[in-house]
C-alpha cells in the first residue's frame, strides 16, 4: 500500500498534486491543511478512503500515531502562504510553516524512512544579479526586508532539509518553483496572474508596478505538478535541487497586453510604485530538470492562460 502525505494539499498546487497521485494509483493520500489559504473544495470528488483530509497546522506538533498511519512512502511539504498578500498578512505564520513545519515534516519522513520533497521557491534567489538563475546561484536576498519572512524562511527550510540528508541519509529533493499559475488560484491572491485576469474580467485597468519592464516566466500548474511527480518517483536523486519553471521570459507590460487580448478587452493600465525588493528578473535555467527528471514545460502560455481565464470567469459568474 503506497501512502503519501501532502502538506498544504488543499491549496493551489497541492490539490493538483493530490489529483495526480490519485490518478497514478497511490492507495492513500493524507492531506494536512489548516485552510488558511486552501479550501477542501479543491479536493471535491475524491473518496475519503483514498484522500484523507486532516485539519492541522503543520507548525504544531504532529501526532502521526493518532492518524493511524501504518506506513508512509512519500512526504511532500507544500504548506506555506506563497503570495506577497498572504505572507505579509501572515508573516510569522509563514516563517513557522517553513521552519517548524519543515522540521515536523522531515521528522515524520525520517521515522517512516519516506522520500521527502520540499516545495521551495525562486524567491530564494531574491533580486538576482544573474539571469537566468541556475541552482548553483546563491541569490541576492535582503534578510530583513518585507519579503524576508518568505524568502529567508524558505532558505532556512532548504538548509534544514539538507542537514537531514547529511545526518540521517534521508532521501530528500528540493524544488524551486517559478511563478506557477492555473485554475484554483485565489482571485485575491495578489500575484500578477490572478490580479490581471480578475481586473480584465471586471473591466478594471490592470495594475502595473513600476514601469512594467521587470520580467517574469510563467509555468502552468499541470507542468509544475509533473515535475513534482517525477522528482517524487525517480530513484537516485537524493540531495538534488531543481528549478521548476518556464524559461520563456517576458516583461510584465507585455504580459498585461496578452491577458487583455485573451480576455477580449482593450488594454488599460494604472501604474503603482514598485514594491520593496521586488525582483527585476525571474527566469529559470532548467537544464538540470531536463537532464535528471526528463522534464520541461509543455503547456504554451496562451493555452494555459486561456484555461485559467475560463476558470476565473466561471468563478466570477457563480458569485454574482
Amino acid at each position: 500500500m503506497r501512502t503519501a502525505i501532502v502538506t498544504g494539499g488543499a491549496g493551489f498546487i497541492g490539490s493538483h498534486l493530490v489529483d495526480r497521485l490519485v490518478a497514478e494509483g497511490w492507495d492513500q493520500v493524507v492531506v494536512l491543511d489548516n485552510l488558511v489559504t486552501g479550501s477542501w473544495e479543491n479536493l471535491a470528488g475524491h473518496h475519503p478512503d483514498r484522500v484523507r483530509r486532516i485539519f492541522h497546522d503543520v507548525c504544531e506538533p504532529w501526532d502521526e500515531t493518532a492518524w493511524n498511519l501504518e506506513g508512509v512512502d512519500l512526504v511532500v511539504h507544500l504548506a506555506s502562504p506563497a503570495s506577497p498578500v498572504h505572507y505579509r498578512r501572515l508573516a510569522l505564520e509563514t516563517m513557522w510553516a517553513n521552519s517548524r513545519g519543515t522540521g515536523h515534516a522531515l521528522e515524520v519522513a525520517r521515522r517512516f524512512n519516506a522520500r521527502f520533497i520540499l516545495g521551495s521557491t525562486s524567491e530564494t534567489y531574491g533580486d538576482p544579479l544573474v539571469s537566468p538563475q541556475d541552482e548553483g546561484y546563491w541569490g541576492n536576498v535582503n534578510p530583513i526586508g518585507p519579503r524576508a519572512c518568505y524568502d529567508e524562511s524558505k532558505r532556512f527550510g532548504e538548509a534544514l532539509t539538507m542537514e537531514y540528508h547529511r545526518r540521517y541519509g534521508l532521501d530528500v529533493r528540493i524544488l524551486r518553483f517559478f511563478n506557477c499559475y492555473g485554475p484554483r488560484m485565489q482571485q485575491e491572491d495578489g500575484r500578477v496572474v490572478p490580479n490581471f485576469i480578475r481586473q480584465a474580467l471586471t473591466g478594471e485597468p490592470l495594475t502595473v508596478y513600476g514601469d512594467g519592464s521587470q520580467t517574469r516566466s510563467f509555468c502552468y500548474v499541470s507542468d509544475e505538478v509533473e515535475a513534482i511527480f517525477q522528482a517524487a518517483v525517480r530513484p537516485g536523486l537524493a540531495g538534488e535541487v531543481f528549478n521548476v519553471g518556464n524559461p520563456e521570459e517576458r516583461t510584465i507590460l507585455s504580459f498585461a497586453e496578452l491577458v487583455a487580448d485573451l480576455v477580449g478587452v482593450p488594454l488599460r493600465t494604472v501604474k503603482a510604485p514598485l514594491p520593496a525588493d521586488d525582483p527585476k528578473s525571474r527566469c529559470p535555467n532548467i537544464q538540470k530538470a531536463r537532464q535528471l527528471l526528463g522534464w520541461e514545460p509543455k503547456v504554451p502560455l496562451r493555452e494555459g492562460l486561456r484555461r485559467t481565464i475560463e476558470y476565473f470567469r466561471a468563478r466570477l459568474e457563480a458569485s454574482r
